[in-house]
């Protein structure tokens, strides 16, 4: 039978998304979370495939270009949500430095946990490992947290993208380092870094200026388009590409800071505001298909055998507990007593999956076994859900329920109140904004 034919990849791949979104119904009304729905789905996948097929596909060169594409839009749809204001500066720094004391303490121990139980594993390697294990998954998380306090809610919107972000950033530090030639250090990584940061400010402000004048109404995968080819020119010269993403999202997220004054005059509000409602959508909606495909096709690739191996429940479950001592200390340390249920709200996810898969050959370790992955991904997603419904809060649906909403509650800038005489002809928007703000809420 032959299961790879054009038409059946495209039956398959519609059953796929289908069934995608009828999870996420489905995890409204049960509170499990969808993305163990599309893993055991991957998982009976795999049985029925080798049923048929003796030969597991290779899914290696699709997975490597879906990673990219998703990293690229998981930084760009973290960059759009975050808001930018005086009054939030101290809610942000303290976000920023709980998820990296986090980061680094929860990839810290994972790492000697790593080291000390996987035979062959090095420390450079376990690093390696150990990162994606310790980044929180924002796109588990905020739509997650609808259901708590004002001051919670803002909180794990925070620190989950700064954890996003800044994984990220950490993991391709550490792939730097793995070839002494290119290693610079962290004086070169900050070089490289600043100038990423001025190459990414006059990108932006260039393609906003530039796009706001574009008028054929198809240009928003032209926009895409020129993102992803920055992204891989930055990695030609060994730039910190995701920067230039990151930066791009917060400029078009926060126009009236990046454009004060006499610079205002140059914007249209009416295109601004519509270009980052039309590339809020495309994020959620891209990010919706990684999601899908990744957790699919990380069930079809796991060895299911190596959940029953006595060694990766006791990795697991010594990794899974240290995140919660770590995560109990710095919560303790930073907010007291009221740190419920924050304290459990840490999951694994996309991110997780994502770096695993893009961990260089000559890092990767063959004793390792993914049904790691597995386990402290399914256990952080239960424990959250458990700690939510304890609370009595009942968790939101999953990043594409956000999408759904979205696409009938167009998101706007919050910050395109923006006074420009100069282009009176876009001014009907501005009523229509304060109606429409709903990306931040």
């Amino acid at each position: 039978m032959e299961i790879f034919s054009s038409y059946n990849i495209i039956i398959e791949a519609s059953i796929i998304v289908i069934l995608s979104f009828w999870f996420n119904t489905l995890s409204k009304k049960t509170n499990i979370p969808s993305v163990l729905m599309l893993i055991a789905l991957g998982i009976i996948l795999q049985y029925a495939m080798g049923y048929f097929m003796p030969d597991k596909p290779e899914f290696d060169g699709a997975l490597e270009i879906l990673g990219i594409v998703g990293l690229i839009m998981i930084v760009l749809e973290a960059a759009l949500e975050l808001e930018l204001k005086k009054n939030k500066i101290v809610p942000i720094i303290k976000a920023m430095g709980i998820a990296l004391l986090g980061l680094l303490a929860s990839a810290w121990v994972a790492a000697i946990i790593l080291h000390q139980f996987i035979p062959e594993m090095g420390m450079q390697s376990a690093w390696l490992y150990a990162t994606p294990l310790s980044i929180l998954s924002s796109a588990i998380i905020i739509p997650s947290v609808n259901g708590l306090s004002e001051t919670k809610k803002e909180f794990h919107i925070y620190e989950s993208t700064f954890s996003d972000i800044m994984g990220i950033m950490m993991f391709y530090f550490l792939i730097g380092g793995l070839n002494p030639a290119e290693d610079t250090g962290f004086s070169g990584f900050s070089i490289n870094l600043l100038i990423t940061i001025v190459i990414a400010l006059v990108a932006s402000y260039a393609i906003i200026l530039i796009f706001q004048r574009i008028k054929s109404q198809a240009k928003l995968f032209l926009l895409i388009a020129v993102l992803l080819l920055l992204y891989a020119i930055g990695k030609k010269f060994h730039l910190s590409s995701l920067i230039i993403i990151l930066i791009f999202g917060l400029v078009i997220a926060n126009v009236k800071l990046f454009f004060p004054g006499r610079l205002s005059t140059y914007l249209k509000n009416e295109k601004v505001s519509q270009m980052y409602h039309e590339l809020h959508i495309i994020t959620l909606e891209t990010a919706f298909i990684v999601r899908t495909f990744f957790f699919v096709i990380f069930g079809l690739t796991i060895a299911i055998s190596s959940l029953f191996s006595l060694s990766v429940a006791l990795v697991s479950v010594l990794i899974i507990v240290s995140i919660y001592l770590i995560r109990f200390v710095i919560l303790r340390t930073f907010f007291g007593s009221d740190i419920m249920p924050q304290l459990f709200i840490a999951p694994r996810g996309l991110i997780t999956v994502l770096l695993f898969y893009a961990i260089p050959k000559e890092a990767q370790v063959a004793n390792f076994e993914s049904g790691i992955l597995l386990f402290v991904i399914i256990a952080t997603s239960l424990i959250m859900t458990w700690a939510l419904i304890k609370e009595g809060k009942k968790p939101g649906v999953l990043l594409d329920e956000e999408l759904l909403d979205s696409t009938q509650e167009a998101p706007q800038s919050p910050n395109l109140e923006i006074t420009n005489t100069e282009h009176e002809e876009d001014t009907p928007m501005e009523k229509t904004t304060d109606d429409t703000d709903v990306s931040k809420e």
